[in-house]
């Protein structure tokens, strides 16, 4: 029996059973519907994308997995190196893991282990945004801020390791001010917290922090899982606000494999590289570097180059505005918009109770959560889809 993630299973709903998927459609044996979160943000391509089919097929018949302990392999070595040459600035070290969950817990070991490796073992805390979710091992719930995912730690207590401040510069100054010879980083999900509500907030508070961080000597960790290759409007928030460590998944292989990567600058690859064994990185997950995935990663990263997504990003961002512009109901708290993001929060989560089946009913795939109803589409949605996707959440406030 599969044990289904975030979910009640005694009194959870019967979920729509997938026999087939193809562009930006899920099809039931009953319907075909418009994925309008892309698979948890991953699938920006669409489902069934010939080059990424062919991609997969090739590299499946030379190898689909070998280990980096003692081997390595062109896949992750070309991986690399483009990373190396697309990122902004001195982002050039990539270590690979298996979830974007564990990428960010790698940063944060980084994070740590870079300042006890220069004898600085005061530098144990994490400033992290109050509703940031960086996903569900044991350090990343730390990090995080979201009762509704993270309650099982309340068995520890408050953590001593962690202030969580809200995405405002005063706060952001006084905790600089209070904390700052004991920080070793700060982590953000930069300008669109997914998971702790869509919620969205200025390049400022970026480049204010990046100012401190500098200052102070602390390092600035993006979580950009979610946020890259385009959700924002941006490539990558990074090219806005250079971090010293970056993360990546879901869309990195294109929803097509479980993959990420944290992405370190040199100052931080410095920090390791040493006679010292016990200044090594002490990390290595099974499927890091896998050959299927950095190969779909290559083709989704040239298919993301050479269809301007970022053209297409812009376009779907117009179309959303325009459909939702003057749009209000008495139920509705906010509407956010930015880049492949659309979300409208209400007052009461009970409000949201029956959508998803609504939507289902007129062909489309919906999951909203909380208090949230949302949409994060594939890039190579048309406006029809679209508009269709957009007009479903809106007859939902005008039955």
């Amino acid at each position: 029996m599969i044990w289904y993630p975030y979910q009640q299973m005694k009194t959870m709903q019967t979920p729509y059973e997938i026999v087939d998927a193809e562009g930006v459609y899920l099809y039931t044996r009953e319907r075909r519907m418009i994925d309008s979160v892309s698979s948890w943000w991953s699938v920006i391509h669409g489902y069934k994308h010939p080059a990424l089919n062919q991609v997969l097929v090739d590299q499946a018949g030379r190898f689909s997995h070998v280990m980096l302990g003692g081997l390595t392999h062109a896949p992750a070595q070309q991986l690399a190196e483009k990373l190396g040459q697309w990122l902004p600035g001195e982002l050039a070290y990539s270590f690979f893991s298996d979830s974007g969950s564990v990428a960010v817990e790698v940063a944060l070991k980084m994070a740590l282990q870079y300042f006890m490796n220069r004898g600085q073992t005061q530098r144990t805390m994490i400033l992290a945004l109050e509703h940031a979710y960086h996903g569900d091992t044991f350090k990343t719930m730390e990090a995080g801020d979201d009762a509704d995912y993270h309650f099982v730690l309340q068995a520890y207590g408050p953590s001593r390791h962690v202030v969580h401040i809200p995405t405002e510069i005063p706060a952001l100054e006084e905790a600089f001010l209070t904390y700052h010879d004991r920080l070793n980083c700060l982590l953000v999900e930069p300008l669109l917290q997914g998971a702790g509500g869509m919620r969205m907030y200025d390049v400022s508070f970026l480049q204010r922090a990046r100012a401190l961080c500098d200052q102070y000597g602390v390092l600035l960790i993006f979580d950009e899982v979610a946020t890259g290759f385009g959700r924002t409007g941006n490539r990558f928030v990074a090219d806005l606000v250079q971090p010293d460590i970056l993360v990546l998944g879901k869309a990195l292989t294109g929803g097509y494999l479980g993959h990420a990567v944290t992405v370190a600058s040199r100052k931080v690859y410095e920090g390791f590289y040493d006679d010292c064994p016990e200044h090594a990185l002490m990390h290595g997950p099974t499927f890091m570097g896998n050959a299927l995935a950095c190969r779909l990663a290559l083709q989704s990263i040239a298919l993301f180059e050479e269809q301007d997504y970022l053209a297409k990003i812009r376009r779907m961002e117009q179309i959303t505005r325009r459909e939702l512009a003057g749009f209000s109901h008495p139920s509705i708290r906010e509407i956010r918009i930015m880049g492949g993001c659309v979300c409208i929060e209400v007052f009461d989560p009970a409000v949201l109770r029956g959508y998803q089946q609504f939507a289902y009913e007129r062909g489309v795939f919906s999951r909203p959560f909380l208090q949230y109803l949302y949409a994060m589409v594939p890039y190579i949605i048309e406006e029809e889809e679209l508009v269709t996707v957009l007009r479903t959440m809106k007859a939902w406030f005008l039955r």
